[in-house]
């Protein structure tokens, strides 16, 4: 049985394996009881349950893509290019992820020795019991130990008052390059995708460069109906497609039933004039089990 057109898609999204709080096969439970059809599970910088979550999407009757999501720095800003319809045991991509992954301990705990000197202990400890992968220590598993310790109510407040720039606990780290990404993905065979553009604090110059400069990598998409994105963003961004000839893609970014923006297949579609991401990857996407 083939994908309905257009399917309802979410190829954006975390479980454990990074800074989710479900596994793969949780995320897709829930990605199905939601009506998603076409999914894809895109954990950052690791592609180690990408098996458990395409088995599992394929008993459900969804379709699946491979994905995973880059971190790079970009005009000394962290910035994010998910891969989809990867080759999750393409062995320049796993190398290259091994290689983006080093150095997440050494900034927690210097994020940990920051939240210590303003009289919060205990937070490297901590937020490992959050990390389901501690190999991927990052900013979510401190922001759930300090709403455990009662320092905020909230993980949104956590990330307002400790973890972005200029607050203590933020600690900046050099990622891999836009050209290393966007060459991996591709030599993967998959597609790179910009995403949540409208989350940087780019000036529009800044903005255009990142674009012109992906397009010029061999990038293919941007996430125009994302789950950080407001309604107006969505008409910003499906311009910049159009200006650019990119694909366009969705995906909630959900990580977690209380966290996140938006829950697994919950958003509108892509404006119908637009190429769909999936359209570049028909021969990736694996096939739901027919019965």
């Amino acid at each position: 049985m083939s994908t309905p057109t257009p399917p309802r898609a979410d190829l954006h999204c975390h479980s454990t394996i990074s800074d989710g709080t479900l596994t793969p096969e949780q995320v897709a439970e829930r990605a199905h009881g939601r009506g998603v059809q076409l999914w894809a599970l895109t954990d950052h910088d690791e592609v180690g349950g990408q098996r458990r979550a395409a088995a599992h999407a394929r008993a459900l009757g969804m379709d699946y893509l491979a994905g995973v999501e880059i971190s790079i720095t970009f005009a000394d800003t962290t910035v994010h290019i998910v891969g989809l319809g990867v080759d999750p045991e393409n062995a320049q991509l796993v190398e290259g992820l091994r290689a983006t992954r080093e150095g997440r301990d050494e900034r927690g705990r210097e994020m940990a020795a920051q939240l210590e000197a303003v009289g919060i202990h205990g937070a490297y400890e901590g937020a490992l019991r959050y990390a389901g992968n501690p190999a991927l220590l990052a900013r979510p598993h401190f922001a759930r130990y300090l709403v455990e310790r009662g320092v905020c109510q909230e993980v949104s407040e956590v990330f307002r008052k400790y973890l972005t720039e200029g607050k203590p606990g933020y600690v900046p780290h050099r990622w891999a390059t836009l050209a290393d990404a966007v060459r991996w993905i591709r030599g993967a065979g998959g597609v790179a995708v910009i995403a949540h553009p409208g989350r940087y604090r780019f000036t529009a110059n800044e903005e255009y460069a990142l674009f012109t400069d992906f397009k010029a990598h061999g990038g293919q998409g941007v996430e125009v109906v994302t789950g950080s994105h407001t309604t107006a963003e969505y008409q910003e961004y499906a311009d910049m497609a159009r200006e650019f000839d990119l694909a366009a893609s969705t995906g909630s970014d959900f990580h977690s039933p209380d966290e996140s923006h938006a829950d697994l297949g919950s958003l509108p579609p892509l404006p119908a004039d637009l190429t769909p991401i999936w359209a570049l990857l028909q021969e990736r996407i694996q096939r739901a089990a027919t019965h």
